[in-house]
């Protein structure tokens, strides 16, 4: 990164659609302060939780400084912030048919936070859901634990002492060309045909997302990311500078 910046990652998760929901965010600060943040709802959708993530954030950003990049797997909040919003305002809040925008509370809510703030100082980022982004699988962690409704303990405390490597950002952040309007439907995901993991410069090959979860759980300095074909497999561990072999 060219110029220091906060960096948050939201995400939220509902059990049926509607359903019991959660939301997670974790804020990394200039000060080097990491918080992490969720909630939950008995009864709501995907989409109101990832809204609700993206602006529990930004309420904890008032009164700070600073550009803000915000990672999320939501391409529905990212094209709604940047594209959608616009329109919808322009329309009285009507979508192109007609129709009242879904969530228009919730947008309002984080429409007002960005531009309180100035959205050029804010860039959003799209990160592909489990494939071993750190900020990305914790997020969904405390979204799915609060949707669940089992215990997650939230940590508040300088970035040195925090067991997730939060600063590993994910290279390509472009969001998905397919998608063009505002979906209630989640993307698809592609299967794994393996997971990778380095842990003490130690990498290992497993076959299920519980076996590579169990090993880099609370493990500073932990590396996992997802492959979804042989090929891509070795390309992963070429990247972290093992051999295929290695595993």
């Amino acid at each position: 990164m060219s110029e220091p910046q906060t960096i948050v990652y939201t995400d939220g998760a509902s059990k049926g659609n509607p359903g019991p929901g959660g939301w997670g965010a974790v804020v990394v600060t200039l000060d080097g302060q990491v918080t992490e943040l969720g909630g939950g709802a008995p009864m709501t959708t995907n989409n109101k939780m990832e809204l609700t993530g993206a602006i529990q954030a930004f309420a904890r950003l008032q009164g700070t400084a600073g550009p803000v990049a915000v990672y999320t797997d939501s391409t529905y909040v990212i094209q709604g912030i940047r594209e959608w919003v616009h329109n919808w305002k322009r329309r009285g809040w009507k979508t192109a048919t007609g129709t009242e925008v879904m969530n228009r509370e919730l947008w309002e809510q984080l429409s007002a936070l960005t531009t309180a703030r100035g959205v050029r100082t804010i860039s959003w980022h799209y990160v592909r859901g489990h494939v071993g982004t750190p900020g990305n699988e914790r997020v969904d962690e405390i979204a799915d634990s609060f949707a669940r409704r089992t215990p997650v303990v939230l940590y508040e405390g300088p970035l040195s002492a925090y067991p997730i490597a939060i600063l590993d950002l994910p290279d390509d952040t472009s969001v998905p060309a397919r998608s063009k309007r505002p979906s209630g439907a989640s993307h698809s995901k592609a299967p794994a045909y393996s997971y990778l993991s380095v842990v003490d410069g130690k990498p290992m090959r497993h076959a299920t997302w519980a076996e590579c979860e169990q090993r880099v759980k609370g493990r500073s300095g932990a590396r996992f990311k997802k492959a979804t074909s042989a090929a891509e497999q070795d390309a992963i561990l070429r990247g972290w500078r093992f051999r295929p072999e290695d595993v």
